[in-house]
């Protein structure tokens, strides 16, 4: 399994998020992907390779213009106003508000734009947002190479960014701009499975009305987790994209035993679906020591996880999301892909 790397992911270093307990220490943090690399290269899972520049038009493909202009010019912006470095909004667009017209300003662009105060962007975020993009795209060109599978090791994450909104770490939807580009190469039908503790409401929202990716979410019940208002059951997709989006909410405190039930499940849609290619958005904040999530699936389960995914047959890429207990997180990983193999 080729391990394709975001050379640039350093460049976003997170000055801290706004939760309920303060503004505090960002969980996402840079060593979250060095870990995983480590742990990689420590068990021997293939060879490393680099992201390849790929042209700005294949983000475009998914994501809204006036979006990707904020994140490239954003924090210029904030600075020149004489701010410190991490530009955030400190109001949101909601309910009732003017949903046909963007703000000019910066600070309207950013609530127009940016869903959270967790996702900020600094001076250089941007070169490292494009090429976690890159990385995705990367692997996506050596699936369409003929090779069975490739880890994009992306950061930052993705599975929360929308086709007009970014948040939750997230910026660009790394997952979705390698299944549009696998699209663009000539596969008929894609299926996303999101593993992540985190519904990925963001690949959610950009295929919600298509019929060529199906879209498989594990995750946290939205009643009561983050991002609290998409990820339930009822959510099916709309017009031509109706059956083709598959939630499985689950109750804090879900163990492996019913955790993988619902996997169990998801792989039966997607092998029914009978895609020509499955990308796996993994986040492995489903670990019973994640600092922000509340499931309990411990380090074995992963190995199964892989080996369950395995099954489908299909030639397969994982996407790195979540997960931050930082000192587990490249055993985590790195079991999901030793269980899948290469």
């Amino acid at each position: 399994m080729q391990i394709v790397v975001n050379t640039k992911h350093m460049l976003h270093q997170s000055p801290g998020e706004l939760t309920a307990d303060g503004y505090v220490p960002a969980f996402e943090k840079p060593e979250r992907a060095d870990l995983v690399l480590a742990r990689a290269n420590e068990v021997g899972l293939g060879p490393v390779v680099t992201e390849t520049a790929h042209d700005l038009a294949d983000i475009l493909r998914i994501h809204d213009c006036g979006m990707v202009n904020l994140l490239q010019t954003g924090a210029a912006e904030w600075a020149e106003l004489g701010h410190p470095p991490g530009a955030i909004p400190f109001t949101w667009a909601t309910r009732g508000m003017r949903q046909n017209r963007v703000p000019t300003s910066l600070d309207g662009r950013l609530s127009w734009y940016c869903f959270d105060a967790g996702t900020p962007l600094t001076p250089t975020s941007w070169e490292a947002i494009k090429a976690s993009a890159d990385c995705a795209l990367t692997a996506a060109d050596i699936l369409a190479g003929g090779a069975a599978s490739a880890f994009a090791l992306c950061r930052p994450p993705g599975h929360h960014a929308g086709a007009d909104y970014y948040g939750g770490y997230c910026f660009l939807n790394n997952i979705a701009i390698a299944a549009q580009k696998l699209l663009d190469k000539g596969a008929k039908r894609i299926a996303i499975l999101d593993v992540d503790y985190h519904h990925g409401n963001g690949t959610q929202q950009i295929f919600f009305d298509r019929a060529d990716v199906l879209v498989v979410n594990l995750h946290a019940d939205p009643n009561v987790e983050y991002p609290f208002h998409l990820g339930y059951a009822d959510e099916h997709g709309t017009g031509a994209g109706e059956g083709f989006n598959i939630n499985y909410p689950m109750p804090f405190g879900t163990p492996w035993d019913s955790y993988s039930l619902a996997l169990a499940d998801g792989i039966k849609r997607i092998a029914a679906y009978a895609p020509d290619a499955v990308l796996v958005s993994l986040g492995v904040d489903t670990y019973k020591g994640d600092p922000i999530s509340q499931f309990k699936l411990d380090h074995p389960d992963y190995l199964t996880m892989g080996e369950m995914i395995k099954t489908l047959g299909l030639p397969t890429i994982f996407v790195m999301e979540g997960g931050y207990a930082v000192a587990e997180i490249g055993i985590n990983a790195v079991n999901v892909l030793t269980g899948f193999g290469g």
